[in-house]
């Protein structure tokens, strides 16, 4: 059962890097709205949310370098590297919140959600800036606030959006147990004893 549970989660993770590579292809035409929409993430936070923090931290590090590498997209130094650490912390953090809650509900679920992205932001911040300053350029508090939230509000309410209603949906087709009880608990969702 253990062997099943981990390939499940291998095919998951291999089906949300796959998403990641096709998904910028749809904002790619218009790179502005690429950098809007932040197509990158969606595949990332679900895989964290549904596989685990692992799986979201290899799947988060691993996508932007490889479509780099692939199509040439991020560049690579300092976006990709940088969005590599970014989507590693949202994958890891959003994975372990949501996993390690004690019940997986709606509200642990933006809980995870919110705080990975503010942790998810504040590591790209720390990244670009050590990068920046290898290449000998200043990264200004003005830079760090219009890449990680002014241009990013709309990604954000996609993600705050699709992410949940993707879990919903994915419960109800009992595909992923969204409102199960936790391992440790002998209580049912809404508190009685099992």
């Amino acid at each position: 059962m253990r062997m099943n549970n981990k390939i499940n989660k291998m095919i998951i993770s291999a089906m949300m890097m796959a998403v990641g590579f096709i998904l910028p292809f749809f904002t790619g035409q218009i790179p502005e709205v690429g950098s809007m929409l932040l197509p990158m993430h969606i595949p990332v936070f679900l895989c964290g949310l549904i596989c685990g923090w692992r799986y979201g931290l290899v799947i988060g590090a691993a996508l932007p370098i490889l479509r780099s590498i692939v199509f040439g997209m991020p560049i690579m130094f300092p976006m990709a590297i940088s969005m590599a650490f970014e989507l590693a912390a949202y994958g890891m953090i959003a994975g372990f919140l949501y996993n390690h809650s004690k019940w997986k509900c709606i509200k642990s679920l933006y809980k995870s959600l919110i705080l990975a992205m503010i942790a998810g932001r504040f590591v790209w911040g720390i990244i670009q800036g050590i990068l920046l300053g290898i290449g000998g350029n200043a990264f200004t508090w003005k830079m760090f606030l219009s890449g990680t939230l002014m241009g990013s509000i709309p990604g954000i309410i996609v993600q705050l959006l699709f992410i949940p209603a993707i879990m919903v949906a994915l419960d109800k087709t009992k595909i992923v147990p969204f409102s199960k009880m936790h391992k440790n608990s002998g209580e049912r969702k809404d508190g009685v004893e099992s």
